[in-house]
């Protein structure tokens, strides 16, 4: 059995979409996934369904010639992740810091110089909105560094015994008390979740919640159209009650868009929605364990993949009806999915980047993640330099601490001239997307005589409108008798290689890792 009985106690949330694509009864071309894909009309996505790519602009693309990605790279490629069909980019932090992942921050209001200057992002802001890109930053309120000028001044009224308001922006302590670093020659103790240079806010201040009300106001006003939240259940560790309610006091007195982390269980953060807070990370379907690539790699089934949408979509609304679910496949803490699956040969990676983004939501895509690249092991691993060539204008040198990372797909140099590169699928992945408002924010109905492990369809509803989903996670040809079910017009098709999806009387034959969307 491909099944995993685990799954029983997954829950899954998901929407759908709407076309005007001309339908046909199939395709076969020498290129049948772009040939039929042609037709598609692409619709504007409403606020917050977007399509959004994230990245991290030290090991993106680099203007200056230090090796180390910039804003302006970013500015620089925006042709590129337009193109894609990306209609949001989440940026990582970019706020001056001492590491190189900048979620240590010195400065909620600033630039971090090697990323270039403010007027170097007023300019990024104004090409986002010209293209119709919106713009998402970090948010990192759990903690500050140990270098931002808040602490470093509580710290010195402490040792030289002063009054200072910053005294209580943190969480200080005359004992040693777990997750607590202690000030050095001193008796005082502060907390510290993540690691001594990162001392956590107390986020029960008065002032610590105007500052990030601040905070807000600043960045919304350059233009920032929302935020991604770090750590959310950090806030006040193992009191999820308390992390609701600050989200919900946030959400409250801020006029703005949240996707939120919290790398918990699903149950534990379906429940976050509780705050009002428009998305959360669906870590039951990203990593390497999560569905997607369960489902790729056979510990599931297609039914299964299915199964678990409506059962999150069902638990995330019982909290909030207007949930907008944030699926995503892999992010900057986890091992990237091109090495989930050994001898695969691009198209078990094809197939589970086009599960995520049938998924409905904010769909999250971590650069390079469209070319297949790899990055395990240590964080900055995780983060290796986008592969845009093999060292041509623009590549980065990755973080210090970088192990050599030997790419096992060609740069996207090369795959821009394969048809069927990674590359190439997922270009044709978002398209698709971008077309059917039922794929983007429809609701997931099963079919439940087409419910089968290898191959299995199911209807994603938005309003009046509905669109069949035909997917094959099998390494050979499957097929479906769609007689019966109201779909026979062949819309749309993801394809791993060659050999097309083909629908004849009511039949549709799904070759290996094949992707099928079909209109009434």
């Amino acid at each position: 059995m491909r099944k995993n009985i685990l799954l029983l106690s997954l829950v899954l949330a998901v929407s759908t979409a709407c076309t005007t694509a001309d339908p046909k009864e199939s395709a076969v071309s020498l290129h049948p996934m772009a040939d039929l894909n042609q037709n598609l009309q692409e619709t504007e996505a409403e606020d917050p369904y977007w399509t959004t790519y994230e990245v991290f602009l030290y090991s993106y693309y680099d203007t200056n010639g230090d090796g180390i990605g910039d804003i302006n790279g970013l500015t620089e490629k925006l042709d590129y992740i337009s193109d894609m069909g990306f209609n949001a980019i989440w940026m990582m932090p970019i706020h001056p810091s001492p590491s190189y992942h900048k979620y240590d921050v010195m400065d909620y209001k600033a630039i971090d110089p090697v990323y270039g200057t403010m007027e170097d992002f007023e300019k990024l802001e104004e090409a986002c909105e010209e293209k119709g890109i919106r713009l998402i930053m970090d948010l990192v309120l759990n903690h500050t560094s140990s270098q931002h000028p808040w602490f470093l001044e509580a710290v010195d009224a402490l040792r030289n015994n002063y009054e200072s308001k910053y005294i209580n922006y943190y969480r200080f302590s005359d004992s040693a008390q777990d997750g607590y670093a202690q000030i050095p020659d001193t008796g005082i103790y502060y907390e510290a979740r993540f690691w001594e240079g990162m001392p956590d806010l107390n986020l029960d201040s008065p002032d610590v919640r105007n500052e990030i009300l601040d905070i807000v106001s600043f960045w919304k006003e350059k233009g920032i159209d929302g935020f991604r939240l770090d750590a959310v259940t950090s806030y006040y560790t193992g009191r999820d009650s308390e992390n609701i309610a600050f989200l919900q006091w946030l959400k409250e007195n801020t006029d703005t868009y949240y996707v939120a982390e919290a790398w918990t269980n699903q149950e534990t953060y379906a429940s976050y929605y509780a705050s009002g807070l428009d998305s959360f990370f669906d870590f039951a379907f990203g990593d390497q364990k999560g569905v997607i690539s369960g489902t790729v790699s056979g510990s599931y089934g297609a039914d299964d993949y299915i199964s678990a949408q409506i059962k999150e979509q069902q638990l995330f609304s019982s909290y909030n009806t207007n949930a907008v679910n944030a699926p995503f496949y892999t992010n900057h803490d986890m091992a990237r999915g091109a090495g989930y699956y050994a001898g695969d040969d691009g198209s078990k990676t094809k197939m589970a980047l086009g599960l995520n983004l049938l998924m409905s939501g904010n769909a999250f895509l971590y650069y390079g993640d469209e070319l297949g690249m790899k990055g395990s092991g240590k964080d900055e691993n995780k983060r290796a330099p986008m592969y845009w060539s093999d060292g041509g204008e623009g590549m980065c040198k990755g973080p210090e601490d970088m192990d050599e990372v030997n790419m096992k797909f060609p740069s996207l140099e090369e795959q821009e001239k394969d048809e069927y590169s990674i590359y190439q699928y997922v270009k044709q992945a978002v398209h698709i997307r971008n077309a059917f408002k039922e794929i983007m924010q429809g609701e997931v109905e099963e079919i439940p005589s087409l419910m089968n492990e290898e191959a299995a369809a199911y209807v994603k509803k938005y309003g009046d409108s509905s669109v069949l989903i035909a997917i094959n996670t099998a390494d050979q040809t499957e097929e479906l008798d769609l007689s019966g079910t109201g779909y026979g017009n062949l819309a749309a098709m993801l394809i791993v290689n060659d050999q097309p999806v083909v629908l004849k009387d009511g039949k549709i034959t799904l070759p290996p890792y094949a992707i099928a969307v079909v209109q009434p």
